[in-house]
């Protein structure tokens, strides 16, 4: 059953960002990972428990990969660009 990643980022600091994207890419490609959105435009009808900010929707072909990609040996020297850079949530999600 598939998984999604699911972040919500308030970019601060856009350069720095950006080599992230390219760092992260690849590596959650390894683990199977599509990303199907990356920001882009966003038209938000609710807010009573958020207000969203920047959507990016990873899917992954299990929960299994997903928690993989993140966990990861690969990944770990790269999330502190994001964490450094940026505000996030994430929330990883089975799909059905």
């Amino acid at each position: 059953m598939s998984a999604y990643i699911i972040v919500d980022t308030e970019i601060e600091n856009a350069e720095a960002y950006e080599e992230y994207k390219k760092l992260a890419k690849p590596i959650a490609e390894k683990f199977g990972g599509v990303y199907r959105v990356r920001g882009g435009d966003m038209e938000v009808r609710e807010t009573d428990l958020w207000s969203p900010t920047r959507m990016v929707i990873i899917e992954f072909p299990d929960m299994d990969s997903a928690r993989a990609f993140v966990d990861s040996e690969e990944y770990a020297p790269v999330k502190p660009l994001r964490r450094n850079n940026a505000k996030c949530t994430l929330a990883i999600l089975s799909g059905s």
